[in-house]
This record gives structure tokens, sequence and C-alpha cells, in this order.
């Protein structure tokens, strides 16, 4: 009997899922609701309609989005081709035509001899084998249906991000590690400010710009999780009595409690990564780098992933997946896509093309597989299953994720920046090459 698989949502992740099953074999079912029942960010009925910016990201080699589309392109992705094939000038970014984008991945799909389009819309998880790609704007029927299966408390409706930045571009010598308390919290870096520079900082973040919402989004702010400047807005002390007390922390350079402090968590086992607590905001990215940079040991910061507060369905991840991105207690469900907890274009076409994969594998009879954790790719799927639930928040493509090189006797490589990039993708791109061989026998 022919083997068959469901794959809801005709976005980026369902068209790369569905594009990458029936290549290995597999009968495939891609349900998309549009035309006949149209979200309010989409403008046509065609599949892969890019909803925001045409741009995804950069292409450039020693980039970690760049890192990420040669990986997806070692193996076969169908999104990918239909950009470059879609491509207009962006520089070193991967920018497209979006109608052309979007007509190409249309006719690819529409023309597989394994795949079947209905335009319908899917109220239920289905019991059969099935991809759940549904993004952002997954519908409230299904939406809800996730919500009984997952439990309310592990899923979302909005991203409340703070920035990550890379620890290499910290100036430690004007940062200090300690926590408030000693019950079982992790050490932070604390950057601490005087009064003066609490009063320019303020000053800067009150003024800065602020991302507008779309017409689909509506101002849905938390008292727990309040951007960063509304919360300045409230007072010129509020920072300083919230999200940027420095009771309990002394400095011990001068043996005295700093003015106010910005802390600094570790992001990941390794801390190459850290997030700045309490910092989610709607500011514009560049005004991001120019006003966060104000705070000391932060001046010369790169930001791994910028603060954002915006519509977005999605689950937590490392509470209610099993690491091949399977809803754990219902197996024969993948989820791809935004919905995982990832943040970008590429990012979500990329768990598409995976669980793409592993649901045909599963399909035969064998075992899921993960790319190796060396690559972009293994390393964005491990930050889903290994994050401490609590602190889960969506993730993109960044530097931060990979496991440190090492160089000789075992200790951290040296060299620039940029030596050490384009040493972390020829190793990510030899081990991807091994995993593309392992599994490109299954097709």
């Amino acid at each position: 009997m022919a083997q068959r698989l469901t794959v809801i949502g005709g976005g980026l992740a369902g068209c790369e899922a569905a594009w990458q099953a029936a290549e290995r074999g597999v009968e495939v079912l891609l349900y998309e609701m549009r035309p006949g029942r149209m979200t309010a960010a989409h403008q046509t009925g065609l599949l892969a309609e890019l909803v925001c910016s045409n741009s995804l990201k950069s292409a450039a080699p020693d980039t970690a989005s760049g890192l990420l589309k040669e990986e997806m392109e070692i193996l076969g992705s169908l999104i990918l081709r239909c950009a470059r094939e879609a491509a207009v000038a962006a520089g070193t970014a991967l920018a497209v035509d979006r109608r052309e984008f979007a007509r190409l991945v249309t006719e690819a799909i529409e023309t597989h001899r394994r795949i079947t389009l209905v335009r319908e819309e899917v109220l239920a998880l289905p019991e059969e084998p099935a991809i759940v790609a549904t993004g952002p704007l997954t519908s409230d029927a299904l939406a809800e249906q996730l919500a009984v299966v997952t439990g309310r408390k592990h899923l979302y409706f909005y991203d409340a991000l703070a920035p990550i930045v890379a620890a290499e571009s910290l100036r430690l010598e004007v940062i200090f590690e300690g926590s408030r308390r000693d019950e079982g919290e992790g050490t932070y870096l604390n950057c601490p400010l005087n009064e003066e520079e609490y009063s320019r900082f303020y000053e800067a973040l009150v003024s800065a710009e602020r991302v507008g919402l779309r017409e689909f989004e509506r101002e849905a702010y938390f008292e727990g999780c309040l951007p960063i400047e509304e919360i300045a807005r409230r007072g010129r002390m509020t920072l300083a009595y919230g999200p940027m007390r420095p009771v309990g922390l002394v400095d011990p350079r001068t043996g005295e409690r700093p003015y106010a402090v910005v802390q600094l968590r570790p992001e990941n086992r390794e801390r190459t990564m850290y997030n700045l607590v309490g910092f989610q905001t709607s500011l514009k990215f560049g005004e991001q780098e120019r006003v966060f940079r104000m705070i000391p040991g932060l001046e010369r910061a790169e930001f791994l992933r910028y603060g954002q507060i915006h519509r977005n369905t999605y689950l937590n991840a490392p509470a209610v997946l099993d690491p091949w991105l399977r809803l754990r207690g219902r197996e024969h469900l993948f989820v791809a896509g935004q919905l995982v907890g990832v943040e970008g274009y590429v990012e979500s076409c990329m768990t598409g093309l995976v669980c793409g994969i592993n649901a045909a594998r599963v399909q035969g009879g064998e075992e899921p597989v993960l790319p190796p954790e060396e690559t972009m790719c293994g390393a964005l799927l491990r930050y889903l299953r290994e994050t401490e639930p609590k602190d889960f928040a969506p993730m993109n493509a960044n530097y931060g994720l990979l496991p440190p090189l090492e160089g000789v006797e075992g200790k951290p490589l040296k060299g620039s920046k940029h030596e050490r990039r384009l040493a972390h993708r020829e190793r990510a791109l030899a081990a991807m090459a091994g995993f593309a061989e392992a599994v490109r026998g299954h097709r």
C-alpha cells in the first residue's frame, strides 16, 4: 500500500515538507485554506506567499543565515531553489520578487506527481500521519486543538523577546558576575550604570523609534512582559526599581552597589550567548543597537537576536515536542515552521525540510534522524529540544548556537571573528555533506 502523509499549511515550511516527503516516495495531501479563507495578512492564494519582508536575509558565506542556506541547499531545498530563481538585486542578501517566488513554489507543488493540493481549511488535528505547518497565523479552530493537546500554558500567541548578544563582543573589563540571591539562581553578568549613565540611557530609550503594529496585530502587552520602553514611559525611576534594580548586587571593583544594572543571562551551556534580562522591546532593530550599546559593557555588542513583540503563534517546543519535532504522546504528528519556535523565513523552512525527511523515513519503517550539531540546522534543532522550557523563546540562526571550535590541545580556536566563522562553516558543510549522503539513499 502506498505511503500517505497529510501536510497542513501551504507556507514555506509546509511546501518544503511536502516536497521532501514526496521526493522520497510518499503520497502527500497538502492542505491550504487560501483563497477560500484568507488571513488578515495574505493578499493572494499562492503558496509560500511572503507577508513581511521579501528578504531571506544574508547569503554571505561568513554569516549564520548564509551558512543555513548552504546547508539546506546541500539537502535539496525546494524553497531555496525557487528563491534563487526569483532573486532580485539586494547586495549580499537573498531577496526575491514576491509574486514570482510564490508562483514558482506553487507551480512546483501543483505539478509534482506525488503531491495533491487541497484548498480546504483543516479544523482538527489528523489521526493519520501528518505535519502541521500552519505558521504564526494559525486559524482559531486549529489553535484551539493544539491548546487542548499540548495544554494552554504551552501555546503562545505573542512573542515578547529580549535581545541576545554574543559573549565574545562583551567588554568584560567593565562587567561583573553575580546574582541577587543564592537560592539556586544561576550566575549573571551585570553591566553597572552610574546615575549619569542611567539618565542618558533613559532619555535615549523613551525617545527611540518603535516598530508600528500591522493591521492584523494589536497592542497585547501583559504586565509581566511589558516592553522595556513602555516601562520607562511610566516614570523616570521605573527601570531602576524594575528590570534594572541593583538590589543585592555589589560591584567587587568598587565595593558599592551600582545606581542601576542590566543583567545578562547565559542563553546556552557554552555561554556563547547572553540574553538582556527583562529587555523585551518593540524598538526598531537599528534603534536597539544604538540605544542598548549605551549600556556599559555593550558598546561593541553583536546582536544575535533582536528583541521583538508581535503576533506569533508558537509552541513551547522543549516542553511538548520530542527531538524530531513530533508532539509528545502523538508521535504521528510532526510540527514545523514558526509553530515550533523558530524566527525567520529560512529557519521555518529548515524545520519543514527536516520534518519532511523524517516523516518519509518513519513511513518507510526507519528511525528519524537529525543533522549533526556542528551544522546550523542541527544546532538550531538542539536549541529547540534542550532549552529550559521556562526560558524558551523563539530563536533564529546565529553562531552562538554552534558548538565551540577547538584548536590545539582542545583549546578554543583563536583568530579573528571572520576566520572563526569560516572555520565554523568548513566544519558545518563537511558534516552536512555526510548527513546528506546518509539520507539521500532514501529518495
